[in-house]
């Protein structure tokens, strides 16, 4: 009998979440992989967690640090396998994955692009592809090609799949990247799409959702990973709660804001950001962010008490008392020339467009953490 119970653990601990890939325990209900007894007879066992998320919508903070994520990539440099990176076309900067070569040594890349379906209908795919290669290059990363998917809407699937065929000869794939980019998403289109749709990855807008590596049979003996998302702390969604992170997040394709700006006008992006237009001659300045952000214009010398005024009220995300939450505002102050179009990227929120044809002073408000800059002109 006894020896009956310790086969019984032993069977019960080698279970891995079908979700996320964390190990299963049934003990603590406070820790991760939990999940209750009754759940470990059926075909297909997911966690507690999962099980919230998939149903409910509903997401748990989980104990582990980024050097567990770390550990986790560290693995694939000892390999011999293919190395598939997925960013974010909409959050390219944010959702870069810097040092990749560190972690997978000589093995080869693949560069994935994903979400195009964000992107407006109007632009030309093509120059997106050129454009994420000249910016990998300036990163230091050399692909063996870029690709351009919506695992969403299951744009791309098909040469993505023959194009992994072709470059991987034999060896195992791991997709890469940071949190929320869509891996997750990406690989369940290819499970729904391909074969072995009963698995099913737990996606969710949520940082953190992948815990370990998801192993995904192929018919030759190898296999498809799914690794935990790296989280890049200078995304403005880590700092947000997540029903704000919802509200910032695209859910359809974005339809491009212009606004006719003087010098001395203030635009606000909701209340997570605020672009001051200093001085220079009246130009567009396009916002290329989710459709349900609320967007407010006003003059500068009021921009500060409007801030304190209406913030979580008439300028949200954040609602309400999720605001004092954030970190304080920092300036960012830019100087641009005019040598063509120039995006002002602020991590995780979107960007504005500039024509580039004639000079302009401008400040970018953020949170203290939240990464921003200047970029050639995507769009």
């Amino acid at each position: 009998m006894e020896g009956k119970n310790i086969a019984a653990e032993q069977e019960e601990h080698a279970l891995s979440c079908a979700g996320c890939g964390i190990h299963i325990q049934t003990v603590d209900k406070t820790k991760p992989g939990f999940t209750p007894k009754s759940a470990l007879e059926r075909e297909v066992v997911i966690c507690q967690r999962c099980f919230k998320i998939k149903h409910y919508n509903e997401v748990s903070p989980v104990d582990m640090s980024d050097d567990d994520f770390l550990r986790i990539l560290n693995g694939i440099g000892g390999t011999k396998s293919l190395v598939v990176m997925v960013v974010d076309v909409f959050d390219f900067q944010g959702s870069w994955l810097r040092g990749l070569p560190r972690f997978v040594g000589n093995n080869p890349i693949l560069l994935v692009g994903n979400k195009v379906d964000l992107l407006p209908k109007n632009i030309n795919l093509n120059r997106v592809r050129n454009w994420i290669q000249h910016e990998a290059k300036e990163r230091g990363l050399r692909s063996e090609d870029v690709l351009l998917v919506s695992a969403q809407k299951g744009a791309g699937i098909e040469e993505l799949l023959a194009r992994i065929g072709q470059l991987r000869k034999g060896r195992d794939v791991y997709i890469v990247g940071v949190t929320n980019v869509g891996k997750s998403t990406l690989i369940n289109r290819i499970l729904h799409d391909y074969g072995a749709a009963d698995l099913e990855i737990t996606t969710s807008p949520f940082p953190g959702t992948t815990l370990d590596k998801i192993e995904i049979p192929l018919e030759d003996g190898r296999y498809i990973y799914d690794t935990p998302g790296i989280i890049n702390r200078d995304q403005i969604g880590h700092m947000v709660t997540p029903a704000d992170l919802r509200a910032l997040t695209p859910q359809a394709r974005i339809n491009p804001k212009v606004y006719q700006l003087n010098a001395g006008q203030s635009m606000f992006i909701g209340g997570l950001a605020r672009v001051d237009f200093v001085s220079g001659d009246r130009q567009p300045f396009v916002l290329y962010v989710a459709n349900q952000l609320y967007l407010h214009r006003t003059k500068l010398e009021n921009a500060d008490e409007v801030f304190a005024k209406h913030h979580g009220t008439l300028l949200v995300p954040p609602n309400g008392e999720n605001g004092k939450t954030l970190p304080p505002m920092m300036k960012h102050t830019f100087k641009i020339e005019p040598n063509g179009p120039t995006d002002l990227v602020i991590s995780g929120l979107g960007w504005v467009a500039l024509q580039g044809k004639k000079p302009a002073s401008v400040v970018v408000h953020a949170p203290k953490g939240v990464s921003v800059g200047v970029r050639k002109g995507l769009i």
